[in-house]
């Protein structure tokens, strides 16, 4: 495992948990490409599909997780977030944004996509308004941080040791174990929503695939015709044995 080097620092400010104020203007940064919002929801579509999210998760991409350090209300939109429970809502209310401790869980998994032009998804910066890496590691103590770029399919998997991220090493299939979430994490090369890419998907324990519903469908159209296709030889089969019996002069009817 390795460690990202990190210069000495002093120590933070006081961390408090405080609801975002309403009046704040949250950040308001396009994302770098079509690709980086289709890669988060296949994340989730595929969860959902499996069954396993319920109502206290919280799973959202580009969202603003918050934490005020010193007298500075710091907020950070990774491209994907998983917090495994957080209070609910009162009817009609949205969620705008989520600060941990006061809300909920700490976010157990943060995914950050690298663009084209790199926006400090491995910043240590120890300073207002804080890296991505530090922001995760040592305000909010994430468990998992991932890292990945679409464009030479790489990805990086750090977990929290002691205070610090160590990078994850692959097992034997490239993937990565996340206990979190109960779940490997990993590359598949292929085609979505007319996109041929490299994108991360949710394999199981036993190593099957989470599907999305376009390959639910696909599933369950060849299970469909391959029990068409049974029947059809079977009542071709049908037919022939009654002929045959019929040529021996026996009326299958009484059979």
């Amino acid at each position: 495992m390795t460690t990202l080097q990190r210069p000495q620092i002093n120590p933070l400010p006081p961390i408090t948990w405080e609801k975002l104020p309403d009046d704040f203007q949250l950040p308001d940064e396009p994302v770098e490409s079509n690709l980086q919002p289709l890669l988060a929801s296949a994340l989730r579509e595929s969860l959902e599909l499996a069954g396993l999210i319920v109502e206290s998760m919280l799973i959202a991409s580009n969202f603003g997780l918050c934490a005020t350090v010193g007298d500075k209300t710091i907020v950070k939109a990774p491209d994907w977030v998983y917090v495994p429970s957080v209070q609910s809502l009162p009817v009609g209310e949205i969620r705008r944004s989520y600060t941990p401790h006061l809300e909920g869980d700490i976010p157990a998994i943060v995914i950050e996509f690298v663009s084209e032009t790199e926006g400090g998804e491995y910043s240590i910066n120890p300073h207002y308004p804080y890296g991505k890496w530090y922001f995760y590691e040592k305000i909010l103590q994430v468990p998992v941080y991932v890292i990945f770029h679409p464009k030479t399919a790489e990805l990086d998997v750090y977990r929290l040791v002691s205070g610090k991220y160590e990078q994850q090493l692959a097992d034997e299939n490239n993937r990565y174990w996340i206990e979190e979430i109960n779940l490997f994490l990993g590359i598949w090369p292929g085609k979505k929503a007319e996109m041929t890419v490299s994108w991360l998907r949710w394999w199981d324990q036993s190593g099957n695939l989470l599907l999305w519903g376009s390959e639910l469908l696909a599933r369950e159209r060849y299970r469909a015709e391959q029990a068409e296709l049974k029947l059809e030889q079977e009542q071709v089969l049908r037919q022939q044995l009654a002929q045959k019996l019929r040529e021996l002069g026996i009326d299958p009817e009484t059979l």
